[in-house]
């Protein structure tokens, strides 16, 4: 039957996610119910795609990215290998099967605009928005929001140019 996307055999698509037409979800990846994912996207091998988590139209998500419950995606953004994704900023286990004080984890909305580029091995801590046309440099660990337009890169990110001009110090 012609769904209007490719899923790989080794694929997992949950009931209960949305896919839009022409995307490619290749080697490895789940897709998790209540997400969804648009149109002419191509998700990379082993790429985890939570429930809640909104992948706009033209998005490439290269391989081992894990996008949690309050990650957005707008259109046309780019996610880099290994892009770390996170969604509660004090996270704690559960010890000997007891919720530590304050219960439930709080998950905090991410959200990337588009046509943003987030490159290979960048950690984005929950609550952040990196802004429109933004690019996030390899291996940077974003700690606040990133404006539009900006170039960040190191730990924390700071912002060393813009993508307008493409210059960068």
């Amino acid at each position: 039957m012609d769904r209007g996307y490719f899923v790989h055999e080794s694929s997992l698509v949950d009931e209960g996610c949305e896919i839009g037409e022409g995307t490619r979800i290749w080697h490895c990846s789940h897709v998790r119910a209540g997400s969804r994912v648009g149109r002419r996207c191509v998700v990379g091998r082993n790429v985890s795609i939570g429930p809640g988590v909104a992948v706009g139209d033209g998005c490439k998500i290269q391989n081992n990215v894990s996008l949690y419950t309050g990650v957005t995606l707008e259109d046309e953004v780019f996610v880099g290998h290994g892009v770390m994704f996170t969604n509660d900023r004090f996270p704690r286990a559960a010890r000997a099967g007891v919720m530590l004080e304050g219960g439930d984890w709080e998950v905090m909305q991410t959200v990337v605009r588009r046509g943003a580029s987030v490159g290979s091995g960048a950690t984005i801590l929950p609550g952040i928005t990196i802004g429109v046309d933004a690019m996030v440099g390899a291996g940077a660990v974003v700690v606040s929001d990133v404006p539009d337009y900006a170039i960040v890169v190191g730990c924390p990110a700071r912002v060393v140019g813009d993508v307008r001009t493409r210059d960068a110090q």
